[in-house]
């Protein structure tokens, strides 16, 4: 027998301890308990316990909960905001707004600040959209260029701030070529955003004639005193004349395209318009590099498109050599002794013979380093002593300044990323026009009505202007120039290879 059981059937059980449990309930103290139980169910005391213990969190209510409900409904409902339509918009007016942030606003610390927040709200917008699939050779020599410039970077620092600063200069902007790839979600979306970057382009055209008119006032620098016939160069809100010939560049072939792509004759006609407006614009900033880029990009277009555009250009460029003289006595200058002469004391001879220089003082294939010579970021941190011997300047060649500083690795993995974008380029321009019936019968202004190659085409012509002129200036040295180029990249490539599968 257990325990339990004989304790259980014991005479201290069954005998006291039952008896003694019935009087208990008999008593007058537990009788009177749940009369006691219904007071307090009604009391005022219960229902200030219940209110007490039922209220909320007031974090729940505050002014702190106000972020996070914003940043929920943000996230909840971007799946169906055009939010990626509302970025390519703020990326097509890339310019306009940093002029507006830098001299309108007057905020220090957002002129500083707002190119780096931009690109993480592009970042969060494909991360709420969930465009992560789509790849590109294009994007991972990028990758292999971004990484070779931080192992430089690590390696040939004498100046760590600066050699950082360096860095971030060479390869922050090429990051849009990551995210408006993953932007774009169909075609339409794509031609609005280049031709919004050219309208804008546009209407900056439209301000420098206004300026040419005026006669605007410039530094002198940007003549020799050989020049006196040129009294003006435009540079509309870009502050360059030679950055704004290569924005027009980039832009003019893209409304080029639109006199083929067009439908309607009148539409065929404002893009004409356009177009000339733009082509004249060029002119007046007496820029001899965007001019020879402008020439490139024309002809890659008309090779593409017709060729009879290379003997309108020829013909054009006679009549303009007749109309304005100030353009012949520019162009001229360039075979005068007066320029060798200038070049050499402080032109782009001097420059260049200085830049190889410093390459040979250290290791050639590492570089000088890194924001040490050739750029702003050199400009803005002159660590060392002007001598007679030495001076800093920007080098006005972005292949050079990019050797000087990343030696020649740093150069060899850039024109390679420049060889895969042109090779990449080609085939987008080829694959966009696959399926497109053209009669030719019709004349080429009519028969390419509608097709996509016509932007792709246009696109790919301002790239390749833009990298010619390169070669006379530093124009990646403008970060809306850089973004703009590598943005409009991945638009041509997405036209190539991602067009079919999101459309």
């Amino acid at each position: 027998m257990s325990i339990k059981r004989l304790f259980c059937e014991s005479f201290l059980f069954s005998g006291i301890i039952k008896k003694l449990g019935e009087l208990c309930k008999k008593s007058m103290l537990l009788s009177g308990d749940g009369v006691l139980q219904d007071l307090y169910e009604s009391s005022m005391t219960r229902k200030l316990w219940d209110k007490f213990s039922s209220a909320d969190d007031p974090a729940e209510s505050s002014i702190y909960r106000a972020p996070f409900r914003l940043l929920e409904r943000v996230l909840n409902r971007s799946l169906s905001w055009p939010v990626d339509k509302l970025m390519l918009l703020l990326f097509a007016l890339y310019l306009p707004i940093g002029y507006i942030i830098r001299n309108y606003l007057g905020i220090a610390l957002l002129s500083s600040v707002w190119e780096e927040l931009f690109i993480c709200a592009g970042i969060a917008v494909i991360y709420a959209k969930g465009r992560f699939d789509r790849v590109s050779s294009v994007e991972v020599f990028l990758l292999l260029y971004i990484g070779a410039c931080l192992l430089l970077c690590l390696i040939n620092r004498p100046y760590p701030s600066v050699a950082f600063a360096g860095f971030r200069a060479q390869v922050e902007y090429v990051v849009w070529f990551f995210i408006v790839i993953r932007l774009i979600d169909s075609k339409k979306t794509a031609r609005w955003m280049v031709w919004l970057f050219a309208g804008v382009v546009f209407v900056m055209c439209l301000h420098g004639i206004y300026q040419y008119i005026i006669g605007v006032e410039v530094p002198t620098s940007w003549t020799s005193q050989t020049e006196t016939a040129v009294r003006t160069r435009v540079f509309s809100i870009t502050g360059s004349p030679n950055i704004f010939g290569d924005i027009i560049v980039m832009a003019a072939p893209s409304v080029a395209a639109l006199i083929y792509y067009c439908k309607k004759p009148i539409e065929k006609i404002i893009a004409f318009g356009c177009t000339f407006l733009m082509c004249l614009c060029i002119l007046f900033t007496f820029s001899k590099g965007a001019w020879v880029g402008l020439i490139v990009a024309i002809i890659i277009f008309a090779m593409y498109c017709d060729k009879r555009i290379i003997l309108a250009m020829g013909t054009a460029m006679a009549a303009v050599l007749a109309v304005f003289p100030t353009i012949v006595s520019r162009i001229t200058y360039l075979f005068t002794n007066d320029y060798a002469e200038a070049s050499l004391r402080g032109g782009r001879a001097m420059r260049w013979e200085l830049g190889r220089n410093l390459l040979a003082e250290g290791n050639k294939w590492l570089g000088y380093g890194l924001g040490r010579y050739g750029g702003a970021v050199a400009m803005n941190n002159q660590l060392l002593d002007e001598t007679e011997e030495f001076a800093y300047y920007y080098l006005d060649n972005y292949y050079m300044k990019t050797m000087v500083e990343a030696g020649y690795i740093g150069l060899i993995v850039f024109i390679l990323v420049l060889l895969v974008l042109a090779i990449f380029g080609i085939r987008s321009c080829h694959r966009s026009g696959i399926g497109f019936k053209a009669d030719r019968s019709i004349d080429p202004i009519f028969r390419n009505a509608g097709n996509d190659k016509l932007i792709c085409v246009g696109i790919f012509s301002g790239l390749m202007g833009v990298l010619v002129h390169c070669y006379f200036e530093n124009i990646f040295e403008e970060p809306y120039m850089m973004a703009y180029f590598w943005g409009l990249a991945a638009v041509l490539i997405w036209y190539g290879y991602h067009a079919g599968k999101d459309s």
